[in-house]
């Protein structure tokens, strides 16, 4: 009789940008041969049914998926991300129980291989205490860049030596956030403003503050930690991780290697908790290359109607082609509306759309740049199209990696966040037409090639180690 096949039960943390990477890895262990259980809370496997329709969910032979409680009370609104520190306390103090339930079910039901490993988003580490009891390998995989991982496990240093908490509200304001922060030799030059947001606080006994310094310690005890980047682009950081953490795989970009599986039932397995809207593609047909800037803010990033307008009048200024993608929950306590004069002046050249295919839509010829919150996925996918941005960052280690495009990489230039339309039409123009957008573009491309050479060597490699190294145990 042959080896029983491998068991990874993949538990993301419940928020769009962390699914979309944990189930990329989970198509490809599956391909490796590895039977998947992927875990969604009850609320997101919910808007998953709305979004892709009612049998989305049922999977593939050999790829499940299951459901836990996040233990927040039943949401008003049943299509928007959750709080996020909410979130993080919720699952830290309720998930374990529900989860250990799960696995013991799976492996009683007899209709599959026992579970014999886990691989866990990097801050849903409560698993670690599930994989002890079993006795399997944990892997948490971290779906921040290195660099934004790094700065998070800098956070009791950055406090000990005095730059956090604030002294006062004023120290937003005041330009104390552009103090550099000396100290850290990996992260040489970054200032105040460029760490995660959470060490903006003057209150460090806040449960987001207690939580970085408890999932980070705890990362110390996995067996092995992924991380969605690539050797080349975040070499130091990931040379600083390594000293202290266990073995690190590097298998990004991860959209580059799950593109080898186009064409198999796997296709049909997404994760899009908003109803994608693929006609924009169409609409992108029609444009010249390289003429449109693709304007996406994520899956949790909120603005002010003010805000909102601004954005839309500086892109409405700017003579720029741009796809807008406005999501039903982008404008905090309010509809996201559009002036009708404003619908107006960018008709034929503005196009919006609730969702949509992201991947696509930056690898289309037709896209030149791309207005974003410089989230870890879109930051990657950009680099890896070779589409250079503008960078909006909204909260957590989004400043981290807007720093580290615009300064480290040269392919982002930063808009302050006190948006204004006139500000927003120059950094458009300038991204699209001026020397400066050439000059980053020319850079991004550079980032694309290496992109694609880790997909297909160092990165493909470490997924087939960490396989056979950690998860199957034969090393």
């Amino acid at each position: 009789m042959g080896a029983r096949k491998p068991h990874a039960i993949c538990i993301p943390f419940p928020a769009q940008g962390h699914i979309n990477p944990m189930l990329k890895l989970a198509k490809l262990l599956h391909h490796d041969g590895f039977h998947i259980t992927f875990v969604n809370t009850d609320y997101n496997h919910r808007r998953l049914l709305k979004a892709r329709g009612a049998r989305a969910m049922d999977g593939l032979p050999g790829f499940r998926f299951e459901t836990i409680p996040d233990g927040l009370p039943p949401s008003e609104t049943a299509d928007a991300t959750q709080d996020i520190p909410s979130l993080c306390e919720s699952t830290t103090t309720t998930c374990l129980e529900p989860f250990k339930r799960l696995v013991a079910r799976l492996n009683e039901a007899g209709d599959a291989p026992p579970v014999s490993c886990i691989v866990s988003d990097g801050v849903m580490s409560f698993t670690t205490e599930a994989a002890a009891e079993l006795g399997i390998p944990e892997v948490l995989f971290w779906t921040t860049s290195a660099a934004g991982f790094y700065a998070y496990t800098q956070f009791e240093k950055i406090i000990q030596m005095g730059y956090a908490p604030l002294k006062e509200a004023d120290d937003l304001t005041n330009g104390y956030l552009d103090t550099v922060v000396e100290g850290i030799p990996a992260l040489k030059g970054i200032r105040l403003r460029d760490v995660p947001s959470f060490i903006r606080t003057m209150n460090i006994d806040e449960f987001i503050i207690g939580f970085i310094f408890s999932e980070t310690r705890r990362a110390q005890r996995a067996n092995a930690i992924i991380l969605n980047t690539f050797d080349a682009l975040e070499q130091n950081v990931l040379y600083a991780l390594s000293a202290f953490l266990p073995p690190i795989y590097t298998v990004g970009p991860l959209h580059l290697l799950q593109a080898e599986l186009t064409g198999s039932r796997l296709d049909r397995l997404g994760s899009n908790l908003w109803k994608e809207e693929p006609e924009c593609l169409n609409w992108l047909d029609s444009q010249e290359p390289g003429s449109v800037v693709y304007v996406n803010f994520g899956s949790i990033t909120v603005m002010t109607p003010g805000q909102l307008t601004e954005f839309a009048w500086g892109l409405a200024n700017s003579d720029v082609s741009f796809l807008w993608i406005i999501r039903p929950d982008l404008v905090s306590g309010d509809n996201a509306v559009l002036a009708p004069e404003f619908l107006e002046a960018v008709k034929g050249r503005g196009q919006m759309a609730r969702w949509c295919p992201q991947e696509k839509v930056l690898g289309h010829q037709a896209i030149g740049g791309f207005l974003t919150h410089s989230g870890w996925n879109s930051t990657i996918e950009s680099m890896a199209n070779g589409v250079p941005m503008i960078c909006w960052p909204f909260f957590s280690e989004q400043q981290t990696n807007c720093w580290y495009c615009c300064s480290r990489w040269g392919v982002g230039m930063e808009i302050d966040s006190d948006v204004k339309r006139d500000g927003v039409e120059k950094q458009v123009r300038s991204l699209m037409v001026g020397e400066e957008g050439k000059e980053m573009r020319r850079r991004a491309a550079e980032w694309k090639n290496l992109a694609e050479e880790a997909a297909k060597g160092s990165s493909r490699r470490n997924l087939h180690r960490i396989i056979d190294e950690v998860m199957l145990g034969k090393v």
